[in-house]
């Protein structure tokens, strides 16, 4: 890997004081932040300007995190770091390719990268998945952490029986908070609408279903092994399923895959355990495959077919066995993958729901798009932990910067020149000193109800904020300079 620290510039004006280069972050999650970090510790002058279509930064760790997870959350300290760096602009409540369009951020800048992430899921694809009752675990996670794309979503949890399908953390997530008290859940962030919905609940069935073995399942075993230590619910595991095939009992002993053999033995001593005792249960199933959603006007049944393993160590796939099962369930959360979303004005792989890309730099077809450049889950697919997005970032800038020759090395006026534009569209943009006032806000409405913070859940409430401050600058936005 380059060090960032000793790129040269050579001849070429662009990065130096009289002409900084000037680069736009689309996203403000991890990927984004990293990159800012690693741009402003390169050797030439960088000024960063950071574009989120929210009014608060850092992404799913704000809103994908579980709010009993907050060590999860302290990569925000660094992040709050990067934003308070000479050189850092943060402009919330501005959509690229609605607000302000690709075309006018290049205009503005000398590099734009996309760090937007994977903000859609993937679907079934199998009849009576549109039925009322049938989520995506993307809205569930984002009603509960207060983002407000999913504020006024309406989960009916008066049933009996709730069905996870996909067995991942966000799986795992879904799982523990459908099955905690609101005891255990009161002194978290979870946002408060949230909360009263839970603790009026009625699951008591809460069932995790994957298409293949506990070998390929991908959860890690600490997420998982915290569904055996909750005070209202019990995990129930059928010894039968983990009878294993002899390819996936060749897949845990290899030494690569500690972590699938761990996860495993956690699984062992669920399924030994007693019969359960609490008031609630979470099944954990494998070899199923959901085929056919049933119900008259919402979700009353769910059809599965029974699968079994063929191929070789890793590389095994699940086939229909023929036999299929009705399982009864009211509500059904599908956690299957995340993608992402498409920009007007960039290429986009629907398939693969990213942004094609070598090595970081956007291309059309086989040709790279000067100036445009990708990192994190837009750029790879919902891979990896949150560290990860910092070796990626990494990457794009070291690509971004042995591109400098090639770039236009004119003037540009970063959003200074998008002032007017946004003016004109009545666009509010959040600074990053406004988001510490919403920030300030929230820590304070959590302090007296006893939690981390009680999070906003609409920008009208983030703007009122805003309004409320006694001082001029915060009652309008800031002009850009």
């Amino acid at each position: 890997m380059a060090d960032l620290g000793t790129q040269d510039l050579g001849t070429q004006d662009l990065g130096t004081q009289d002409n900084p280069l000037r680069v736009a972050i689309v996203g403000s999650g991890p990927a984004g932040f990293y990159a800012a970090e690693a741009l402003l510790k390169a050797a030439p002058v960088v000024l960063v300007d950071m574009f989120e279509r929210l009014a608060s930064p850092f992404g799913l760790v704000r809103s994908g995190v579980a709010p009993d997870h907050p060590r999860l959350k302290e990569p925000i300290h660094v992040y709050q770091r990067i934003a308070e760096s000479p050189g850092f602009r943060f402009l919330g409540n501005v959509t690229i390719g609605r607000d302000i369009s690709v075309a006018e951020l290049q205009n503005c800048y000398h590099a734009v990268i996309f760090t937007c992430g994977a903000q859609s899921d993937r679907t079934m694809d199998i009849p009576g998945e549109e039925l009322p009752g049938s989520h995506a675990a993307t809205e569930f996670v984002g009603w509960y952490n207060g983002h407000p794309d999913y504020r006024n979503r309406v989960f009916d949890l008066s049933g009996t029986t709730a069905v996870i399908i996909g067995q991942g953390n966000v799986a795992v997530d879904v799982c523990r908070i459908l099955a905690k008290t609101a005891d255990e859940l009161r002194h978290s962030d979870i946002a408060a609408h949230a909360l009263e919905v839970l603790a009026e609940s009625r699951i008591r069935d809460i069932v995790m279903i994957g298409r293949r073995s506990p070998a390929q399942a991908k959860f890690t075993h600490p997420e998982l092994r915290e569904l055996g230590s909750l005070a209202g619910c019990d995990p129930v595991v059928n010894p039968r399923d983990l009878d294993l095939d002899a390819a996936s009992r060749a897949e845990l002993a290899d030494k690569s895959n500690r972590a699938a053999l761990k996860s495993y033995e956690v699984l062992q001593q669920f399924a030994a355990r007693s019969a359960p005792t609490r008031p609630r249960r979470c099944h954990i199933e494998f070899l199923k495959t959901p085929i056919e959603l049933r119900g008259e006007g919402r979700l009353e049944y769910l059809v599965l077919m029974h699968n079994r393993l063929v191929g070789e160590p890793s590389h095994q796939v699940a086939q229909p066995t023929g036999e299929t099962e009705e399982l009864s369930c009211s509500i059904l959360f599908r956690s299957i993958g995340y993608r992402g979303v498409a920009i007007p004005g960039v290429p986009f792989d629907p398939v693969r729901g990213v942004i094609p890309n070598r090595d970081g730099r956007v291309i059309d077809g086989a040709a790279v798009t000067p100036g445009l450049y990708v990192s994190g889950w837009i750029k790879r697919g919902p891979t990896g932990i949150i560290g990860t997005n910092r070796e990626d970032s990494v990457l794009t800038v070291n690509a971004l910067l042995a591109d400098l020759p090639q770039l236009d090395a004119g003037v540009r006026p970063g959003a200074a020149g998008l002032q007017a534009r946004l003016d004109e569209r009545g666009v509010r943009v959040v600074s990053y000193a406004d988001w510490q006032r919403i920030d300030a806000a929230e820590i304070a409405r959590g302090a007296a109800a006893g939690k981390p913070r009680e999070k906003f859940t609409r920008l009208d409430e983030m703007l009122d904020v805003l309004a409320a401050a006694t001082t001029p600058r915060a009652k309008a936005a800031e002009p850009i300079t």
